[in-house]
């Protein structure tokens, strides 16, 4: 009884003027306070399948070799192609993929079906990873659980164009872009001079379309066959092309001359298409050594790049068929 009076007294004396001193149990609640769900296997740093997803991530990134490939434009530039439709025209224009992400545990419909049936045919490098990482890759861009993305494009030097045409003994033929900054005319643009035999298009560094996704898409596949190159300085590679021998024609509205009269078009030739409505530049167009103009109804303002290459480049075709 001494011994139980004596540790109710020592009880006593734990006590203040505020009342007794919290127990163990209240000391630690907010320590065993829950800290939110488990992160999954491939979020903790620490886990083996973190491990394993990163390593597969490094695989893709190594995989993309060097190429004539869909980029931004920008050196060493990759891009990226989100949500099931933008992805399923990628795949299906044969747009170069460095890596297919699929969202996990993504709901499946008929776009999500072809597009791994296309990655599996075509062996293209899929992982499977949390919509944080989608999320982080896209800069927080809608993507429906699917992320394409490209390696970047690798341009042609300007020079190489005409060597190649040297080399494999035939008429040299460029196509150049002055301040042409969509990629879907510039896509146009590839489309059109792959087919009627150009041997290249240059697009100058600054204020110009690059071979971006939209770009490869609107080719229909030429980008895959012609190069395109990339100048520092338009106005000196054209410079450059009069000194190996090339006529460089400039395409303008206010040409003295039709198309279609002009008598070089079954020379050496670089073809220049200004954008649409501002033309080429002033530098660019004092360069050229003949500037003509294809003619149109007067309601008519002017024709967009890839319209007016086309034109151009049948008017080329049809000279030098004719000189033969």
């Amino acid at each position: 009884m001494a011994g139980n009076s004596q540790r109710r007294g020592a009880m006593r004396k734990t006590g203040t003027k505020k009342g007794m001193v919290v127990g163990s149990g209240g000391q630690r609640r907010k320590a065993l306070k829950g800290k939110g769900p488990t992160p999954k296997a491939e979020e903790r740093t620490a886990h083996p399948a973190a491990r394993k997803s990163a390593a597969a991530r490094k695989a893709a990134e190594k995989s993309g070799a060097p190429r004539r490939g869909a980029g931004t434009g920008r050196p060493g530039a990759a891009e990226t192609v989100a949500g099931r439709n933008a992805v399923v025209e990628a795949l299906r224009a044969e747009v170069p993929v460095k890596a297919l992400y699929v969202a996990e545990r993504i709901d499946s419909d008929d776009r999500v079906r072809e597009v791994l049936k296309i990655a599996a045919e075509r062996g293209l490098p899929l992982l499977e990873s949390p919509r944080s990482e989608l999320d982080r890759i896209t800069a927080g861009a809608v993507h429906q659980g699917l992320v394409l993305t490209l390696p970047p494009y690798e341009y042609a030097d300007p020079a190489d164009l005409v060597s190649a045409a040297f080399d494999a003994g035939e008429v040299p033929l460029v196509v150049a872009l002055d301040g042409v900054t969509d990629p879907r005319n510039l896509g146009a643009v590839v489309r059109s001079a792959a087919a009627f035999g150009a041997h290249g298009v240059v697009v100058p560094e600054r204020r110009s379309a690059g071979m971006t996704a939209g770009a490869w898409k609107t080719s229909a596949g030429a980008a895959a066959r012609l190069p395109v190159a990339k100048a520092t300085n338009l106005a000196r590679a054209l410079r450059a092309y009069q000194e190996a021998g090339l006529f460089v024609i400039g395409l303008d509205g206010a040409g003295d001359t039709d198309i279609a009269a002009a008598r070089a078009l079954d020379q050496p030739l670089c073809l220049v298409v200004g954008s649409e409505g501002a033309g080429m530049s002033r530098i660019v167009t004092e360069t050229c050594d003949l500037v003509v103009r294809i003619p149109i109804a007067n309601s008519v303002e002017s024709l967009n790049a890839g319209v007016a290459a086309g034109v151009a480049l049948y008017e080329v075709t049809r000279a030098r068929a004719a000189a033969e």
